[in-house]
């Protein structure tokens, strides 16, 4: 074929399933299509403009484990086959080329194309099952795979060489109220150039908000530097703020050292753990902030600066002003937006969102795929979480190196890693009133069964296997609580 004719098909393949085009693949055409097409895949099937199934070969219903094919003719398709995507080709008119379906712990490559009548009304669609088993696909999917390492291992080099930032606000995970308002004030702080105190424990994120808040505002393309005030010594935090001049004390470099300021002249400055700041370097620093101006140590020359401050602490700074340890000056300063960052522990509901992300970063570049169960969750949430997701990321890459379940995490590998100390407690020893047996088990029940729904997140048919008893029964026990 020369390059006009492979232009030409390339041009009617685009063509074939566009809004213009309605005529799309004819019965008649799929008539042709379906020998070939049936003798090179694992398995065919046809729905009508009702996704109800009108055929389906028998290797097919053998493969899905329908039995007789003739039984299953004229049923919804979603019915037999949950996962399938057939609606949704039926519904948009729009083919769906490739895709992986997963049925009964099979992963099933699956190609699926409507079909028209001679009006161009969609009548229906077929699939075909490409490979019953990935494991054709394990050379492009290992090159896909390799190709993404390659491209976190630049980003993280590059990030090594420039002062810049690795974190955006989506590396903020979580979906809970406590959550989704700490997001809604970092885009509103980043939509301004004032000061921003972030408050909270630590291990809660300050410096992934910081880094994001910085990477959405208007100075992106500047510096971002961050700074541990904690731990730096007293002595050298005024050198590392401001710089040092030429011979300013007895073995110093007779170059100029540019301090935290000027390397951030034009971006952020990130100053974490700012209650840890001596009160003689808090007049200095309280004097750059409002003056927009710096003196290096050992130096006369006054040096402008545009630096935008992000300030963070776990310590109580207004507990420290009262006792003369902080600045009430330089707080307010400091404050102009507060942000606090609510525990993990007070955000329990983000446990699955934080262990799939955390679990993602964990395996990366490793040939482990790591997973946990809703169980394992439910493990997580009765700990009381100190370290926050900092000691969360510790525990699931201390239960993927002891676990034995090739990467799935269930309740037991969680808690052979989980620490027994800080409990969540269960119980008081205050005395309760005494009430019937019948009415304090019925009680218990309820409450299991709420836990384990929440667990599943509102799917019955898990968590009926997660309180060990059959989804009928517990339909049953629903029933008798509504």
């Amino acid at each position: 074929m020369n390059d006009i004719q492979a232009g030409d098909g390339a041009r009617y393949m685009t063509e074939l399933f566009s809004e213009k085009n309605k005529n799309g693949l004819t019965r008649d055409l799929i008539e042709a299509l379906f020998p070939m097409f049936e003798e090179a895949s694992a398995g065919a099937i046809a729905v009508d403009g009702q996704s109800r199934i009108t055929w389906i070969n028998s290797s097919y219903s053998h493969l899905l484990g329908l039995g007789d094919p003739a039984r299953v003719i004229g049923k919804p398709v979603r019915q037999l086959i949950p996962q399938t995507r057939m609606p949704e080709v039926v519904e948009s008119g729009k083919p769906l080329l490739l895709d992986i379906m997963e049925h009964n712990q099979q992963q099933l490559v699956v190609t699926r194309l409507p079909y028209y009548d001679e009006s161009g009304r969609i009548v229906g669609a077929v699939a075909f099952v490409l490979y019953d088993d990935l494991q054709p696909l394990t050379p492009l999917v290992s090159k896909y795979r390799r190709l993404h390492q390659d491209l976190a291992a630049a980003r993280k080099a590059l990030a090594k060489k420039v002062r810049g930032t690795r974190y955006s606000l989506g590396d903020f995970v979580g979906a809970s109220p406590a959550a989704l308002e700490v997001k809604r004030r970092a885009r509103l702080a980043a939509g301004r150039e004032m000061p921003v105190l972030l408050l909270g424990e630590t291990g809660t994120g300050k410096e992934v908000l910081a880094q994001a808040i910085h990477t959405v505002s208007a100075r992106a393309d500047k510096p971002f530097v961050g700074v541990n005030v904690a731990a730096i010594p007293d002595n050298l935090l005024e050198a590392e703020f401001f710089g040092v001049a030429p011979g300013a004390y007895t073995g110093a470099d007779r170059r100029t050292r540019d301090g935290k300021f000027q390397l951030a002249n034009g971006g952020t400055l990130f100053l974490d753990e700012v209650g840890d700041m001596p009160l003689p370097l808090q007049a200095k620093l309280l004097r750059a902030l409002q003056e927009g101006e710096i003196e290096p140590l050992g130096s006369n020359k006054i040096e402008r600066v545009d630096v935008r401050v992000i300030a963070a602490t776990s310590r109580n700074l207004e507990a420290m002003i009262a006792e003369g340890s902080f600045r009430s000056d330089l707080y307010y300063r400091l404050n102009v937006l507060e942000i606090p960052i609510p525990p993990l522990r007070d955000r329990l509901a983000d446990l699955g969102v934080l262990c799939e992300s955390l679990l993602g970063e964990i395996c990366e570049g490793l040939e482990l795929r790591g997973e946990i169960t809703d169980a394992g969750v439910s493990a997580l949430g009765s700990y009381d979480w100190p370290g926050n997701i900092r000691e969360l990321r510790n525990v699931l890459e201390r239960a993927l190196t002891m676990g034995e379940e090739g990467g799935i995490l269930d309740a037991d590998a969680v808690f052979k890693v989980l620490p027994r100390s800080s409990a969540r407690p269960v119980s008081s020893l205050t005395p309760q009133p005494v009430r019937p047996l019948a009415q304090t088990l019925a009680d218990a029940e309820g409450q299991a069964i709420e836990e384990a729904l929440v667990a599943s997140r509102g799917n019955r048919t898990r968590a009926a296997k997660l309180l060990g008893i059959s989804r009928s029964v517990l339909y049953e026990k629903l029933a008798k609580l509504s």
